[in-house]
């Protein structure tokens, strides 16, 4: 986890002055700079590690630094990158208001698997395995050794925590599981921002596919499903009464 950075703006950093409005749309205002090992470099970027970061905006008197007038706090948005250069979006403090918070009414479960709100116990059920990297078929699809015991499909949808490496620490959604002789190979949503090798270790946890059915009848779980499984989709609504179909104006769960 990186702590707090100050980016002190050499020759050719620029800020774009910050928009301000009256109404509850966004302000926001843009930096650019070069990026430096000693502050922001590169791979902590590509790596996400300041994704949605703090940032402050201070008017400091370059005389005395003691001087100086808090005038933004902000969050870091969209990073572009080109060559040693950097450019970086700052979202201001109206942009959490455009944020979806409570609960939605989805069919699917809102919770991921093993989580507080799921409460259901991954290490308890088996679900989750140690592994290496056998090898590489592409920069997103790797074939793993220690998780040939496992069902083909069970870490689709799963997370991957690499736990060596030159991607130690971070973690990426693992697109699909299958087995390719007597292996596990393991696609990834996205390639990682740093090189994987042969040997580098990892954690996987079982993913879920959050339909109600997966965790009634998968994970005996259906007591902490977090979605609206029986909620009638547009086409139910729409259609006109059919004795028999669900729509007739009797219970939906057979009942009268």
């Amino acid at each position: 986890m990186i702590g707090d950075v100050t980016y002190r703006a050499g020759t050719g950093f620029t800020s774009s002055e910050a928009a301000s409005r009256f109404d509850l749309s966004v302000d926001g205002a843009e930096i650019a700079g070069a990026l430096s090992a000693d502050a922001l470099n590169e791979n902590d970027l590509a790596a996400g590690r300041y994704d949605a970061a703090s940032i402050e905006t201070w008017l400091v008197d370059w005389s005395d630094v003691s001087l100086r007038v808090l005038m933004a706090r902000s969050t870091l948005g969209e990073v572009k990158r080109e060559g040693q250069a950097f450019s970086a979006e700052l979202r201001g403090l109206a942009d959490q208001l455009s944020q979806p918070s409570g609960r939605l009414f989805t069919v699917r479960c809102s919770a991921d698997l093993g989580d507080a709100r799921c409460k259901f116990d991954l290490v308890a059920a088996g679900l989750q395995g140690e592994g290496s990297v056998a090898s590489l078929e592409s920069t997103s699809t790797i074939v793993a050794a220690g998780l040939d015991t496992f069902a083909e499909g069970i870490f689709s949808g799963g997370r991957l925590t690499w736990s060596s490496g030159a991607n130690d620490g971070l973690s990426v959604e693992i697109k699909e599981h299958r087995l390719a002789s007597g292996h596990a190979r393991l696609s990834l949503w996205q390639a990682m921002p740093e090189v994987i090798a042969n040997s580098d270790s990892f954690m996987v946890s079982a993913g879920c596919d959050k339909r109600f059915a997966t965790c009634r009848d998968r994970f005996a779980n259906a007591a902490n499903f977090r979605g609206f499984p029986h909620i009638p989709g547009n086409d139910f609504v729409i259609a006109s009464p059919d004795a028999g179909a669900g729509n007739d104006g009797r219970s939906m769960a057979g009942g009268s």
